[in-house]
């Protein structure tokens, strides 16, 4: 069981990265590995320590970008939920929160692959 789970968290992290990827991609391919770059150096997260440290790179984020990181947070969470066949829906009265869309994105994960 334990390697049944492994593995099922194991796959959502390689989606939640895909989808990273192409949040970044979408600014270019050498923005994109400037990005990971400066994560890496400055804040002392790498590509695939993220899906473990998503507050880290939440915060990375916000320091590289400004307020413009919320930006790069919807798209990469709309690729996200995309992947995982759930539809995304920002409420609207309350402050984005990236790192809890995470979650509630791979506890949705989880039991689409448990039923």
């Amino acid at each position: 069981m334990l390697t049944n789970m492994m593995t099922e968290l194991k796959s959502f992290d390689q989606i939640l990265l895909d989808s990273i990827d192409e949040a970044f991609l979408s600014l270019g391919e050498s923005v994109r590995k400037s990005i990971y770059y400066n994560i890496e150096v400055k804040f002392k997260v790498s590509r695939t320590e993220i899906p473990q440290n998503l507050q880290s790179f939440q915060e990375s984020l916000e320091k590289i970008f400004g307020v413009a990181a919320r930006f790069l947070e919807i798209l990469i969470m709309k690729n996200l939920y995309k992947k995982i066949g759930c539809p995304f829906n920002v409420n609207k009265t309350e402050l984005l929160e990236f790192t809890k869309y995470v979650e509630a994105a791979k506890q949705n994960f989880n039991k689409s692959k448990n039923a």
